[in-house]
């Protein structure tokens, strides 16, 4: 009881006023971070290019624009789930994270409301009510990339393009529900991104259509350099100032939650905020955020839109299962499997792969460090290939990836788990 007291004196208002401060701060910086007569232009010119993978869009409209594209992007989301009766838990937090981490390389304010609306219709459908499937439509806009490609394919008129364009969008966000509930039995909770493997099959199937009807999909690689020392300030005051405003409110509760959350395994339908509180699941998101943004630097990366939208995925899961016991097994198996195969971590799939292979962190936080290790190595071999089965339409790539390689390894894990207990006995 004494773990919920701060969270539960804290009104739901209040929470998603805090919630809400994340995207308000991006979009603060972004009008210092371009002229302000090139953000409005910046972000339409973002909305209307191709956004398959990879996308940076500080690359196409400008930071200022992606910024302010994403945190614009998350308050209408943040306020759908207000608006909605939602309270405030794991996955609301976590989905507002992700929509702000993509939309700063694919998502954006005119390719996701199709999905959504699909999604919507399903539950309308099914009588079943919105605030069960609100998540899932968030984290499905990971398939917005299609939306824009059918918006651009050639020889039809706009009209057409238009009305195919939101008619596949209400398929796919139609289809997304049960699939994802589907999909989630396959490897137990053990990879994160779950509708990440749902969105990756789904497009798949949308993907192998276009192409069987000669539709030719380009390759795009799009990523922002130079900008380390004026985007790791904006980040790190952010993280410390989360961190911060979480110690000052639980007080000498934080780091004994905290040291509670760090002996958690992780696996999917955790929940720090329900479990623990509203700040201390903070003080680990930001946390997160901090140790996320200096693996990317002390490797030699660049911080752009991908990488950022991995590190706040990385800070959204830590409310849902991730910590840095858990990341840190499977950051360094990408690692590991990066230099045995001599390629550079700092090359733009390397290094997305190095952050969003966390999806697998249930698999280091239940069966220990080898495990973790070996599950990025495996991570990093799969997340390598498998981008082009989909051409890089489904923006949750590494949920792919993550989800097949925790359908090969738990099973295997789960077995020898089971005979080393069994002989301890």
């Amino acid at each position: 009881m004494i773990n919920r007291l701060s969270h539960e004196s804290v009104s739901r208002k209040t929470q998603y006023l805090l919630l809400a401060g994340m995207p308000v701060f991006f979009i603060v910086a972004g009008c210092f971070l371009q002229p302000l007569e090139t953000i409005i232009p910046g972000i339409w010119t973002l909305m209307i290019e191709p956004d398959f993978l990879i996308t940076d869009y500080f690359v196409v409209g400008g930071i200022g624009s992606a910024f302010i594209n994403a945190g614009l992007l998350t308050l209408m989301c943040v306020g759908l789930a207000y608006a909605f009766g939602l309270e405030v838990e794991g996955h609301t937090v976590t989905s507002a994270y992700l929509m702000f981490g993509f939309a700063l390389f694919g998502k954006n304010l005119m390719n996701v409301w199709a999905i959504l609306l699909g999604t919507f219709l399903y539950s309308w459908t099914h009588k079943i009510p919105l605030s069960k499937y609100l998540y899932v439509g968030f984290y499905g806009t990971a398939l917005s990339p299609i939306i824009t490609q059918m918006i651009h394919l050639p020889g039809l008129s706009p009209i057409v393009k238009l009305f195919l364009g939101i008619l596949v969008g209400i398929t796919m966000g139609f289809v997304l529900p049960p699939l994802s509930v589907h999909v989630q039995s396959a490897h137990k909770g053990y990879s994160l991104y779950n509708v990440g493997f749902a969105c990756g099959i789904i497009a798949t199937v949308v993907v192998s259509v276009l192409r069987s009807f000669g539709v030719a999909i380009g390759y795009r690689s799009f990523w922002y350099t130079g900008g380390n020392t004026v985007l790791a300030i904006v980040l790190y005051t952010f993280f410390i100032g989360m961190m911060l405003i979480c110690v000052l409110v639980e007080k000498s509760r934080t780091f004994k939650c905290f040291i509670d959350i760090l002996k958690t395994s992780g696996l999917g339908g955790t929940d720090y905020i329900k479990d623990k509180s509203f700040f201390v699941a903070g003080f680990n998101m930001g946390l997160n955020g901090i140790v996320g943004t200096t693996f990317v630097l002390l490797v030699g990366g660049q911080l752009n839109g991908p990488t950022i939208g991995g590190i706040m995925t990385i800070v959204g899961f830590g409310t849902t299962g991730k910590h840095l016991r858990n990341i840190l097994p499977v950051m360094i198996g990408v690692l590991l499997g990066c230099f045995l195969s001599s390629r550079s971590i700092t090359d733009p799939v390397p290094m997305l792969a190095l952050l969003f292979c966390t999806t697998l962190a249930p698999i280091a936080g239940k069966f220990g460090i080898i495990a973790g290790i070996i599950a990025g190595v495996l991570h990093y071999a799969v997340v390598m290939n498998v981008g082009s089965v989909y051409a890089g339409m489904n923006l949750y790539n590494n949920g792919f990836a993550g989800g097949l390689v925790a359908i090969l390894l738990v099973p295997l894990l789960q077995s020898f788990h089971h005979r080393f207990t069994n002989d301890e006995q």
